[in-house]
């Protein structure tokens, strides 16, 4: 009862994020937000959203569970030693956001805008994983702990692809599809060191693709109420980061 709870408190937050989106556009004015509407597609949340869903049913489906066997098995069967490449891949895409910066190849956003916007996408990832995780029994394929449902590790990846996604699409349609390959990778690596079931990485790969959408939708009025108007000029940023099993953001300052 108690999973079923969380599951739904969850979906509803992002079903109410993703009704937000589908008539409304956050924009800014000089003395407030204004709502303008028919300029967000929301066709954008349905793949993320069916992900979740299909991991959230695997839990308790039948035809889904016997599914996740089959995977794992078909692994096994292949796999004569553990990778432990998704420990750092799942970090890539995120990273080369401020890489490709120092290369001189220029982003959508500035610094300090990408900092907020990746510190808020990782909030909301990481509370989410961390709900679901604290509220639902599920055992890893190792049997090591009952927290498999959904992957972080996956969620991270994904959340780091749709902003690279996001700040590189108008550039080249290429970083898009690296920074997807390598979360799809570490989703795969996540299922083929035993860790988790493809459900798991369904469900993480969709929380970290709208959990991203999401901060991009909440950038703009969190920029209102947190930063000065001339916040171009500001040496504060806002940077993500992750220490064993807390997550959070630490504010890096200029001098």
């Amino acid at each position: 009862m108690l999973k079923r709870k969380a599951l739904f408190s969850v979906g509803l937050l992002f079903l109410s994020f993703s009704l937000f989106a589908q008539d409304n556009e956050i924009v800014k004015s000089k003395d407030s937000v204004f709502l303008d509407k028919k300029k967000i597609n929301y066709k954008q949340f349905i793949i993320p959203s069916a992900l979740i869903v299909y991991g959230a049913v695997g839990l308790e489906s039948h035809q889904l569970l016997s599914f996740n066997a089959e995977v794992k098995e078909e692994l096994r069967e292949h796999i004569d030693e553990k990778l432990t490449l998704d420990d750092f891949s799942q970090y890539a895409p995120l990273v080369s956001i401020y890489a490709l910066d120092g290369l001189g190849i220029k982003s959508k956003h500035n610094f300090r805008d990408k900092a907020i916007i990746s510190a808020t996408s990782y909030l909301i990832m990481g509370a989410v994983v961390n709900t679901i995780k604290g509220t639902t029994v599920s055992q890893r394929p190792d049997r090591t702990s009952n927290n498999s449902f959904p992957s972080g590790h996956t969620a991270t990846a994904f959340m780091g692809a749709e902003l690279l996604h996001q700040e590189y699409k108008d550039k080249s349609i290429w970083y898009s599809v690296s920074g997807y390959a390598v979360a799809t990778a570490t989703g795969f690596f996540r299922m083929y060191n035993n860790r988790h079931w493809f459900s798991d990485v369904a469900a993480g790969a969709g929380i970290g693709i709208l959990s991203t959408k999401i901060a991009y939708l909440l950038y703009p009025a969190i920029n209102r109420v947190f930063f000065k108007e001339n916040s171009e000029k500001s040496k504060i940023s806002l940077l993500p980061y992750y220490n064993n099993k807390e997550v959070g953001f630490c504010l890096v300052s200029k001098i």
